[in-house]
């Protein structure tokens, strides 16, 4: 790598917000062809820092230099006439265009849509990312729009790559591959910005480390030469908690179950969704069910059915505690015991423009009286322990939900949920774009839940994640169910396979089936 001129070079970043300092004199040092780790818990700048980079955002103070020239980023197109193109954590596309026409209107008039459609098929395929660019993105799932923004950065053949948490929908065959794709981008001179909560991905992937805590920089690492433990020091002042994996504990009595889907099959609701093919699941009380699989094949529209958004399954297909809950409305699965966290942040699990408090009132209804009258104080005392509780770094119970970044959002939204002592819990990406330390939390709230006797299923697609605190796993892929399997007799390589539909079927399925029920 070149040493001279810097690709990109920060000088004394700051910017100031109303109620918080996002970035405090921050200085950033890219090289050609580096691919640089910013690393930083939730809250920390990262985001601002990346927006200011790309234009999006207009920094206070401070100096940017584009191969050794200070330049002015006044907006996003500019951005990338310089060369710069980023992936966003909470993406930016239009809902009703289809992919390959959210692509093209960011590509300029130089190709028609005919062609960028044939680029996106090409590239996609090329880097192991799976989009259809005909597809609207209303239809798409959040690990399939990431996919598609990630192939719309491709496209510009940046000289800067900002990518945000880019691993999260892939398995572990397609991260490798992608990780293939970005040495490859990184040998040819372009620069890569990498942002991820992955500590062992950085360690494997990135050749510098700058570290971010408060909005200032703390450390400057080689993180090839460091390990979790020291990264998560840096990161967050203090080693994150060992968590006790559900494969590493002695068997447990589990109690009668609680959530079952019998043979359930659905027709897909548009042409671009995905059928459930006689998916059955059993949860018992007292134990956590993990989901794998590659974004967008059928955990969307399970969740659909589960929750009660989707009351189209035939009567008996789900059962709560032995009730035919299959035409039952979200209220009443709740009334029941049964919660939900869906993926989507924003706009199904928070309304962007309530605040904390009155977002509290979505799901939980303690705080309505006779008559439907609300009583605000709860409400607010609500938020605020749920903010102290899961340490949530927000303006307080009125600060509104888009206010707060989205590892904290997550933060409150699992709070909110897991704070209604459950008997059932749905969760869909638990820790998705949360930092280490309070990814743990998480894990750790959801192991007590479990050892207090609720059934818990999780979707996720953080293997380590559901091995690490799964008692059982099975894998979605076409909108079908794997055979359940014990997490201490499953591996990376294994459910990676049954990720691909490549699961024993049969006497072999049902060997599998009762080992893990044993």
């Amino acid at each position: 790598m070149s040493a001279s001129p810097l690709r990109l070079e920060l000088r004394g970043i700051t910017k100031q917000y109303p109620a918080v300092r996002a970035n405090d004199g921050v200085s950033l040092r890219v090289a050609p062809g580096q691919i640089h780790a910013v690393l930083g818990e939730n809250g920390a700048g990262k985001s601002t820092l990346m927006k200011i980079i790309y234009g999006a955002t207009q920094p206070d103070a401070g100096e940017i230099c584009w191969n050794g020239e200070s330049v002015k980023v006044a907006s996003p197109a500019a951005a990338r006439g310089l060369g710069i193109s980023m992936v966003y954590q909470h993406f930016s596309l239009f809902d009703t265009l289809t992919a390959a026409e959210n692509v093209w209107l960011g590509l300029g008039r130089d190709h028609s849509l005919a062609q960028v459609t044939e680029r996106i098929r090409a590239v996609a395929s090329g880097y192991g990312l799976e989009v259809d660019p005909l597809r609207p993105v209303h239809t798409l799932s959040v690990g399939e729009r990431q996919r598609v923004e990630i192939v719309r950065a491709l496209l510009t053949q940046p000289k800067l790559l900002i990518l945000d948490e880019p691993t999260s929908v892939l398995t572990p065959q397609a991260v490798d591959k992608l990780f293939v794709t970005l040495r490859q981008l990184s040998s040819e001179g372009c620069s890569i910005l990498y942002i991820s909560h992955k500590l062992d991905e950085i360690r494997r992937l990135c050749h510098h480390c700058t570290v971010l805590r408060g909005g200032k920089v703390t450390g400057e690492v080689d993180p090839t030469q460091e390990t979790n433990a020291s990264l998560s020091r840096l990161m967050i002042g203090a080693e994150p908690p060992a968590l006790r994996s559900a494969g590493e504990v002695a068997p447990r009595a589990r109690g009668a179950v609680a959530l079952e889907v019998q043979r359930l099959s659905l027709p897909q609701q548009d042409p671009f969704g995905v059928a459930l093919d006689a998916v059955s699941i059993q949860v018992h009380a007292g134990e956590i069910v993990g989901v794998a699989g590659v974004s967008g094949n059928g955990q969307q529209e399970l969740m659909a059915a589960l929750s009660g958004e989707d009351r189209r399954a035939p009567a008996g297909a789900v059962r709560l505690f032995g009730t035919d809950i299959a035409r039952a409305s979200p209220r009443h699965r709740r009334l029941q015991g049964l919660h939900f966290v869906p993926e989507e942040r924003l706009g199904r699990g928070a309304v962007p423009s309530l605040s904390l408090s009155q977002n509290t009132l979505l799901t939980r209804t303690e705080a309505v009286g006779r008559g439907g009258w609300l009583n605000l104080a709860a409400t607010r005392d609500m938020a605020a322990d749920l903010i102290t509780r899961f340490q949530v770094k927000a303006g307080g119970p009125d600060a509104a939900a888009r206010s707060l970044s989205g590892g904290n959002l997550q933060k409150f939204l699992m709070g909110r949920e897991i704070d209604a002592r459950p008997k059932v819990l749905i969760v869909a990406q638990p820790t998705w774009g949360v930092d280490v330390g309070a990814a743990a939390q998480i894990r750790g709230e959801l192991l007590r839940l479990r050892d207090q006797g609720c059934a818990l299923l999780v979707v996720s697609e953080e293997l380590d994640e559901l091995f690490e605190i799964s008692d059982r796993m099975v894998v979605m892929a076409r909108g079908r169910v794997s055979p359940p399997i014990a997490t201490p007799e499953a591996s990376v390589e294994r459910i990676g396979e049954w990720m691909s539909g490549l699961w024993p079927s049969g006497a072999a399925a049902q060997k599998e089936q009762a080992h893990a029920a044993a």
